[in-house]
């Protein structure tokens, strides 16, 4: 039978509304990019450069949002279950000046621009996005408790689940290499793990560690579509991310952030274990 051992303490956590309010008062950045057209002999060199205009306007967002996402960036795996609402961060253009505007000496239909542009951070609203609900079968435990979580979406939807451990090392739950299917359907309770899969989860306290309570986490993210990037190096047992390490952390934020902020969400729960006594 396959044994995961796990050591926590959740209470669901949602609440996103310091982070929103803190990405909405953010700084604006300022960037300057260049853009491009091809025209035809149909339009005008003007609407060609418009379109040229068009394009640096939506390069500019994307740099500005690329710079902000990395400089709140995680530094660790081990921030996994604080830092992904940063990969919701979008852009609007405050202030646009151009610099310049040229026609390609060698091909006539090819204009270029060059524009400076203020980006202010902006968050979706707090409700968009696929809504997660978590829990577990209990929040304290003792050393040698098992437990599960349960859980459900507001649509159907990829779940994938991770805790992050005493020691801030990573363990990616769901999907795994007994359970590759982590479709869920629509306001269907879920339970992890299933009954029948051989997995259990129990509490224990880290070898080498003081006997004292400790606090864990369980991190769930949700994809509308299958995310395979995600599902890497399942091949046997369960994958563990070193708590050093930003691989994991930094290739979940970047793919989040070129998803469509309403078509992924977010849930951590949190729990407590306690030395057993004597």
């Amino acid at each position: 039978m396959l044994r995961i051992f796990l050591f926590f303490t959740f209470i669901l956590s949602i609440a996103f509304t310091d982070r929103y309010a803190f990405c909405s008062t953010a700084a604006p950045i300022e960037v300057v990019v260049e853009g491009e057209a091809v025209g035809s002999d149909l339009e005008s060199p003007r609407e060609v450069l418009e379109r040229a205009k068009a394009d640096a306007q939506r390069k500019a967002i994307e740099q500005a949002v690329g710079s902000f996402i990395r400089s709140h960036t995680v530094v660790s795996n081990s921030q996994l279950a604080e830092d992904l609402i940063y990969a919701r961060v979008r852009g609007r253009i405050d202030k646009l000046e151009l610099l310049s505007q040229w026609r390609d000496k060698e091909d006539p239909n090819r204009f270029f621009v060059k524009v400076k542009a203020t980006v202010a951070p902006q968050m979706p609203s707090a409700d968009e996005g696929l809504q997660l609900k978590a829990g577990l079968s209990r929040s304290e435990l003792v050393e040698g408790d098992e437990l599960s979580l349960q859980y459900q979406a507001s649509a159907d939807c990829f779940v994938y689940i991770f805790v992050i451990g005493a020691d801030n090392s990573v363990t990616q739950l769901l999907p795994n290499s007994v359970i590759r299917n982590n479709l869920i359907k629509a306001g269907q309770s879920q339970t992890f793990p299933p009954e029948g899969s051989g997995i259990r989860l129990a509490a224990l306290l880290q070898p080498g560690q003081p006997k004292a309570k400790t606090t864990e986490k369980i991190k769930l993210i949700a994809t509308k579509k299958e995310e395979p990037l995600l599902q890497l190096g399942f091949q046997e047992g369960f994958k563990v991310y070193d708590a050093r390490s930003t691989g994991l952390a930094s290739d979940l934020l970047r793919r989040l952030a070129q998803l469509d902020p309403g078509d992924w969400g977010e849930a951590t729960v949190a729990y407590t274990i306690a030395p057993r006594k004597q």
